[in-house]
């Protein structure tokens, strides 16, 4: 069951954010996500580590529950489809072809992240459209989170995460949102990313994920520690 997402206004949009770790653009009707790394553990049973299968086909039966949920006509992915040119496997590609054509009427665009480049450009069966960067409406959709003169910039690349620490000194290291004065920046949606922990400078919006639920919290610019 889809979690309950929370809302956050960047200028005049109003975003929302799911605890799938995903974020839903209503007035574009658009899903965006990043870093999905499709074939990572493939890639690594190519390299002989033995890592369990299925998490490719996780993370896209997750991004089909939210299509479905949300009724997104556009997919927005922002870098990092791909993990490496190992994973591009002929059982990935006939999983990816078959969730494509669950989805044929939704517009599909990827802003081509640094492991993207690496792994090659995508099939031509997938239809969906390849781009470096995407300008929309005041904003400026990339992967990696570089400010922009032209907008707020919505990126990935680096899994952000951050460290929090309870009245009993217990600590937590959760995925998160991060939204600064000119860059937000999404988690990683992928099943088998791992994640990066962030220092939010003061002033700075985070959401974390906590189960079922996205929750703002207050940091000090130290990561919460």
């Amino acid at each position: 069951m889809q979690g309950r997402p929370i809302q956050v206004q960047i200028g005049r949009e109003e975003l929302d954010l799911f605890p799938e770790r995903a974020l839903l653009w209503p007035s574009q009707n658009a899903l965006l996500v990043a870093d999905l790394h499709i074939g990572k553990g493939a890639a690594f049973r190519a390299e002989s580590v033995a890592v369990p299968t299925g998490s490719s086909e996780s993370t896209l039966n997750n991004l089909t529950k939210l299509l479905n949920e949300t009724g997104a006509k556009r997919l927005l992915i922002l870098g990092d489809f791909w993990h490496a040119r190992q994973g591009r496997t002929e059982t990935i590609h006939e999983l990816l072809l078959d969730w494509r054509h669950r989805h044929q009427h939704t517009e599909m665009i990827l802003v081509e992240g640094n492991h993207d480049k690496k792994s090659g450009s995508l099939p031509s069966d997938l239809e969906m459209d390849t781009v470096q960067e995407l300008p929309i409406e005041g904003f400026v959709l990339k992967h990696h989170p570089e400010p922009d003169e032209r907008g707020y910039v919505l990126a990935g690349h680096i899994h952000p995460a951050v460290r929090l620490v309870g009245l009993g000194r217990q600590a937590e290291r959760l995925p998160c949102f991060w939204f600064g004065p000119k860059i937000g920046v999404l988690p990683a949606f992928g099943d088998f990313t791992g994640a990066a922990t962030v220092y939010p400078a003061a002033g700075d919006r985070v959401f974390v994920i906590a189960g079922q639920e996205v929750c703002e919290v207050g940091l000090t610019g130290a990561g919460s520690a």
